[in-house]
């Protein structure tokens, strides 16, 4: 299902209210910062700002479970289904600065049980990571919401980003990694099926 972003013209009154006030405040900080906020190249800047936060937060008009409300009947054995290497990007909760990576999302159906479409597990990452996130916190919500709607035999999901705080503010260390893990079911409580989840998540 495709995110529409409502205009902030077309937005209520009191939310128009309130991205008034936030549009003045960027206006203010550049005019701290010794820059003309009327000037031909930032006049605009402020909505620009605004119209990419909300893009990049409109995972809070989506419902995950929506994505996995249809499922469809498939001859299979049981075995683990993922999808590996899907790129995302986020807003880090703390700072606002972006983390971007690549999550490898699986989860293992009861023998027989119906399986989701191939992209709705990319689609359920996109919906939490148009939020205000944590890695961490990302990485357990997209399995704890494919054991709710799906109830697998297992879920996993493991996700590899850079983040921008890391990289260009602070320690600024560009190229980090921060890697973070959720296993649930057979995943977390097998040594044997999560090894074998690995081999097959890595080629």
């Amino acid at each position: 299902m495709a995110t529409t972003i409502t205009p902030v013209s077309d937005a209520p009154a009191a939310r128009r209210k309130t991205v008034q006030a936030y549009r003045q405040g960027l206006r203010s900080w550049l005019a701290g910062r010794g820059l003309d906020p009327d000037s031909p190249a930032l006049t605009d800047t402020p909505d620009r700002v605004l119209r990419a936060l909300e893009e990049m937060t409109a995972g809070y008009d989506e419902d995950p479970a929506e994505h996995l409300a249809r499922v469809f009947p498939v001859d299979h054995d049981g075995g683990p289904i993922m999808v590996t290497g899907v790129p995302f990007t986020s807003l880090c909760e703390h700072n606002m600065l972006p983390f971007t990576g690549h999550a490898d999302i699986a989860y293992q159906p009861r023998p027989g049980q119906p399986v989701a479409g191939l992209s709705k597990l990319p689609r359920v990452l996109d919906v939490y990571a148009r939020r205000l996130q944590t890695q961490e916190q990302l990485t357990r919500q997209v399995t704890a919401t494919l054991d709710t709607h799906l109830q697998p035999v297992g879920s996993a999901c493991v996700i590899r980003s850079e983040h921008g705080c890391l990289a260009h503010r602070g320690a600024r260390k560009p190229g980090s990694v921060m890697v973070t893990a959720s296993y649930t079911g057979t995943f977390r409580d097998d040594p044997e099926a999560r090894a074998e989840l690995h081999r097959l998540m890595t080629g």
